[in-house]
């Protein structure tokens, strides 16, 4: 059985602009091959495989303030791990 070691975590307020720009900046580092995370003084590297799986997820949520959306983009890989890309698009 698996276990899980959180390596950077991160959750903080930005407007709409803040967050796109964030995607961006993290999406250029994808491409590159080196995602660095960096908080308090911290950093952490990941250097995501050429192939990975891409999982996004939109829920809906009825909590005590009201319904909560939520969109949420996960990336996974295995290093060294070789796959075929298809799947989801952006329409």
């Amino acid at each position: 059985m698996g276990r899980e070691i959180v390596l950077f975590k991160s959750e903080e307020k930005k407007s709409r602009g803040e967050a796109a720009a964030f995607l961006r900046e993290l999406a250029d580092k994808l491409e590159a091959g080196r995602i660095a995370l960096r908080q308090a003084g911290e950093e952490t590297v990941l250097e995501p495989s050429e192939m990975l799986e891409l999982e996004v997820k939109a829920e809906e949520e009825t909590k005590s303030k009201g319904v909560q959306l939520s969109l949420e983009v996960e990336l996974v890989w295995y290093p060294g791990a070789q796959d075929k890309p298809g799947g989801v698009r952006l329409g």
